[in-house]
């Protein structure tokens, strides 16, 4: 495969074909250097979808995802002279960490663009693979243009986190170990940002099995590949707005989009919430720490958003998670299944009334975490009170006793949506 060094040249289409064989070598060169991530059965989701659910989880990968595997090959393919002068890229985080430990371990000097508001445990973490780091922009296409134009002035040669033929093959590795870990998969869903990764894997997989099911999930606040695949040509949203900042960017790559709209089965969105769910599932029911864009496969099939047939197997892609950002989606996941929930009570203010209230609850076998009261409230009469009760529950079911028992014994009660 023609390997695409200057902008110009990375606008020429990939063929299918010649992708898969690149892929095929990138995996030799690259398997001394990879963590193996083996799948593993889903007894759980299993046993709630009906298919077998296999999980492949990247998040294991060294970095903790899959970017290590285009970065790394995309690294190896450079010449001495651009090896001595060293590279420069954009990403949010995976891809930068996937550059810097490549380079790292190759001797080379890298130089990350990131967006300003990239957090900082994935700033330290590239920081301490001994990359300079450079903050630019909100987005990460922001931060991209940026990196273009340090290419240029520093002479450093750009590695790309999606539109380039070497990433693409590389990404395209762990598409072969699925197959030769699970031989007769049926489906494979995949996350999509810039589409490097699924570019590559279902390039790789329909060389070797053309009747495997490639899915692609993208996030509903960055879909340009969607809105691609319906006008036929790649098509840049105005903006980005999902947690999943793996796979928040504005455009499908031009080297991507011609093999998923060839290849790729069928593409989906999913909803943050979706994500936000999946992410609490794992962390439940697979001990499996995964990020947004990591966990978006599995939220598409468990809200039946994809069309499977077969084994079915979930790339999970990474599992670099801000801690902040963790717990609020920990949070949120509760709320979304009714196990955390928010009501308000009006009470008679004289001494036992919340005390009574707090039996009633107690008796629910429902756990009071935090109480608030508003005397001031002017959606109650003066001498009533509005208490604010945040509770623990097991589920939508429990919740709904709770309140049928408060209205029976006279309360007023307001459900607060999460």
């Amino acid at each position: 495969m023609e390997v695409a060094k200057t902008p110009a040249d990375e606008e020429k289409p990939l063929d299918a074909g010649e992708v898969a064989e690149e892929a095929a070598r990138a995996a030799e060169i690259l398997a001394p250097h990879l963590r193996p991530t083996p799948v593993r059965l889903s007894e759980y989701f299993s046993e709630q979808l009906g298919v077998e659910v296999y999980l492949k989880p990247e998040n294991f990968q060294r970095t903790g995802s899959f970017k290590v595997r285009g970065a790394g090959y995309a690294l190896s393919k450079l010449s001495e002279q651009q090896r001595s002068w060293g590279v420069v890229t954009a990403s949010a985080g995976n891809h930068a960490q996937g550059v810097a430990s490549a380079a790292k371990r190759m001797g080379m000097k890298a130089l990350i663009v990131m967006p300003e508001i990239t957090p900082n445990t994935k700033l330290d973490a590239v920081r301490d693979l001994g990359a300079e780091v450079v903050l630019h922009g909100s987005t990460f296409d922001d931060a991209y243009d940026h990196a273009r134009k340090v290419e240029a002035e520093r002479g450093l040669a750009m590695i790309p986190p999606f539109n380039h033929p070497d990433v693409i093959a590389g990404q395209g590795t762990v598409g072969l170990e699925i197959l030769d870990e699970v031989p007769d998969a049926g489906t494979i869903i995949v996350s999509v940002g810039g589409g490097g990764l699924i570019a590559g894997l279902v390039a790789a997989v329909k060389k070797r099995r053309p009747d495997v099911r490639v899915i692609g999930v993208a996030a509903s606040g960055a879909p340009s590949l969607a809105r691609s695949m319906e006008a036929g040509s790649v098509v840049e949203t105005d903006s980005v707005k999902t947690i999943a900042d793996g796979i928040a960017v504005k455009r499908i790559g031009k080297l991507c989009f011609p093999l998923i709209q060839e290849l790729v089965d069928q593409v989906v969105t999913v909803e943050d919430d979706h994500m936000a769910r999946a992410i609490l599932s794992l962390l439940e029911r697979e001990r499996m720490l995964a990020e947004a864009a990591g966990a978006a496969p599995l939220a598409a099939l468990v809200e039946r958003r994809v069309r499977v047939s077969g084994k079915v197997v979930a790339l999970v892609s990474g599992g670099n998670l801000d801690v902040n950002l963790l717990s609020r989606i920990i949070g949120k996941g509760l709320a979304l299944q009714n196990r955390y929930a928010r009501i308000q009570v009006v009470l008679h203010d004289v001494p036992g009334s919340l005390m009574n209230l707090s039996q009633i609850v107690a008796e629910a076998r429902v756990n009071i975490i935090h109480i608030e009261h508003d005397r001031m409230s002017t959606a109650v009469p003066i001498n009533h009170t509005v208490s604010t009760l945040y509770l623990e529950l097991r589920g939508r079911s429990h919740l709904e006793s709770l309140i049928q028992k408060l209205l029976a014994e006279g309360y007023e009660v307001w459900r607060e949506d999460n």
